[in-house]
Order: C-alpha cells, then structure tokens, then sequence
C-alpha cells in the first residue's frame, strides 16, 4: 500500500524529526526585577559525580521548552531571565527532536518579543537537566519578589535501566590526562558558547587520543553549531567508528540524515540505535518511522510506531501518532486513524501543527458521520 503523504501537512509534520556561570549565590544586579532575574545550580549524576559531557538547561513553561544554557566541565551552570528573552512562537515541545538536536544551537529572535515582567514569565515555568539516557527532575522557578534566592542548588539526572552503560563511553576511562585537560576546556568553552575555542579544545583532544569518542561527538556537535554539516557528521562517525557502543553518535547520525532529508542513512542509523538499545530511546522509533514511511516501507514503519508508542511511557513523543494516523489514512482504516489524532491533540495540543491535525481529524469525522449506517 502506497504511503500518502498529502493528507495532513506533511512537510510539516516529518520536519525533521547564554554562558555558564560558576554556581552559587548571584544577587540580583538590578532595581527592576520585573525585567531580569538570575539562577544558578549544578547538575550531578546519581552517584554524585559530575555529567561526562555538557547537559543542556531547559525552561518549561506551560508545555513550551526553551533552552538557557550549558553546564561546565565541573556541571555547573547559570543564566539570567529577561524580559524580550524568547518569541513565543519558536519553542514546540511535541517536534520529537532529540535533546541534542533541538538545544544544539540558542533560541534567537524572530518574531514578536515577549515584553511580559519576569515574574509573570516564571509563574508555571519549571528548570529540567536534558542528557538522553538520563532522567532529571523538574524544580519549579517561579519567584514572587527579588528577594527570591535564585540559586536552585542540585539537579540530579537518573538513568534510564540500560543506557547507563551506552551514554557514556568506554574510551573516556582510556585518555590520558593531556587529551582529558583539553578536553575539559572544550567543555568549559561550550558552556560560555565560545565555539572556536571548543572546537580547538576538543580538536587537541582527538589528537591526542584518537579514540576519544565522546571528545569526537562534543566536536561534531560543535561543527553542527557552527552550520558545517559535513564536518559533524565526519567526526560523528569517527566517535562511532571508536566506540560502537557508544549510543550518542547513533542519535545525532539519526536526526541529521532525517533533516537532509536522507531517508535511507536515517533508517540505518535509527535501526542501529534500535539494535543497540531497544527500550530507552522511543525517539529512534518516531525518526524509524519516518523513513521507511519515505522509504514507502509502510508495514515496517507502522511497526516502528508502534513500538515507539509503545516504549514511550512518559509520552515524549507524541508525534508517533500522528504517524500512525497517516500510516492508518493510507491503509483507508479512518476511524482508527482518527484516534491517533486525537490522541495527539490530547498530548500536544499547541505543537506547530495542531491545527492541521485538527483539520484532519474534522475531515475523517465528517467522512464518517456522512457514511451510510
């Protein structure tokens, strides 16, 4: 059965699948704390020690993720809240990006400016750790007066069963010390977004330790930052080539090949990720789909939605169902395709585009109902 894009606004439905500052107490450097405000915090693994590699620091505000900062080499971090910091339309929590993929570069302006005082932007607005294998908590920021202490002390990051062990690299134990201190540096530099010098730093790395994967990865994620493609996706496979067990690569190879529109890489490397780590990451699942929903692999990407549906007990993803919706249109089988629809309206129901799945959903209704009984 031919897969049928046409039917909700696929183009935008497969769509691609500020510096740290040491931790501590920083006051507030303004009269007006309607305009900014500031935090601080660290990040610690569950054993108490620090993250291997920078965690992105993300804001969620009523469903809406935006990212703030980075972590240092010591996972600490800090960052400001302004007025005019984000335009409200940029942030989608429903696209089903990795974390790596949607945090790899700053929010920018855009679009109309948020003017609105700082107090009333962090009423319903919660400071997650995002680093794929691990859970954080979520620590509420509202603040109701300057006198608010803003340092948020530590976030800790679980780990999801079986990723512990494929999150972080073998080859890191394996360093020695010169590639480990540039290394460090690398990550310190990305915290303060100096990205020339994190691609020295970790440049010196890899030099002196060939096999230093994850250094590999955080240079391809720098490459990527920087809009050299090519150059991220080199350096991703030589983290791959030097660690195979070594899942992050696997992500990043995964959502870059989606969004060059490379339908066949991105189902090979969302079938390796798969392969690797069948239960942790419903994000390999949603990129599988899609390509061999491109690929017009109909039975194999209902199966990879399904599967990812699945797996995703915390509903990350809620764009699995709409693949299942437009895998079920094709098929002619209406009325179940309209409960994943509504299913992702339930879950996500301002993601960019919500109302054209809205549109969908009235269409195969009014098809229905006009159906003889």
């Amino acid at each position: 059965m031919a897969w049928r894009l046409g039917m909700i606004a696929a183009a935008a439905i497969f769509a691609g699948a500020a510096g740290a500052q040491p931790a501590g107490w920083q006051s507030l450097q303004t009269k007006d704390y309607e305009k900014v405000f500031y935090f601080s915090g660290e990040v610690r693994l569950d054993d108490g020690s620090a993250p291997p590699e920078p965690v992105a620091i993300s804001r969620v505000c009523n469903g809406q993720s935006h990212f703030e900062t980075w972590t240092d080499a010591k996972g600490r971090f800090g960052f400001q809240v302004t007025r005019g910091d984000y335009d409200s339309t940029q942030a989608d929590a429903a696209q089903g990006d990795s974390p790596q993929t949607q945090l790899s570069k700053p929010l920018s302006g855009g679009g109309t400016q948020d003017t609105m005082p700082v107090i009333a932007k962090l009423r319903d607005c919660e400071l997650q750790a995002v680093l794929a294998g691990y859970r954080s908590a979520l620590i509420n920021i509202a603040v109701k007066s300057r006198s608010d202490d803003g340092r948020l002390g530590v976030i800790t990051l679980q780990p999801l069963s079986r990723a512990t062990a494929l999150t972080v690299s073998t080859t890191t134990l394996e360093a020695p010390a010169d590639a480990r201190k540039s290394y460090d540096k690398g990550v310190d530099a990305v915290a303060k977004q100096k990205w020339q010098m994190a691609a020295e730093e970790f440049g010196k790395a890899v030099a002196a330790y060939p096999k230093f994967a994850i250094a590999w990865y955080q240079l391809g994620l720098v490459r990527q930052r920087e809009n050299d493609a090519a150059g991220a996706v080199e350096a991703w496979k030589r983290a791959l080539a030097s660690d195979p067990k070594y899942i992050r690569p696997y992500e990043t190879l995964t959502t870059q090949a989606d969004r060059s529109q490379d339908w066949v890489a991105a189902e090979a490397y969302s079938r390796d990720w798969i392969a690797l780590d069948p239960e942790d990451f419903p994000g390999a699942y949603l990129y599988n789909a899609v390509a061999n929903a491109r690929l017009n692999h109909a039975d194999a990407a209902e199966r990879a939605a399904l599967e990812g549906l699945r797996i995703d007990k915390e509903h990350r993803y809620p764009r699995l169902n709409v693949v299942m919706a437009l895998l079920l249109i094709g098929k002619n089988q209406n009325v179940e395709a309209a409960k994943y629809c509504r299913d992702y309206l339930a879950l996500a129901p301002n993601a960019k585009d919500a109302a054209a799945v809205r549109q969908q959903l009235s269409q195969l209704e009014a098809a229905a109902a006009a159906r003889p009984q």
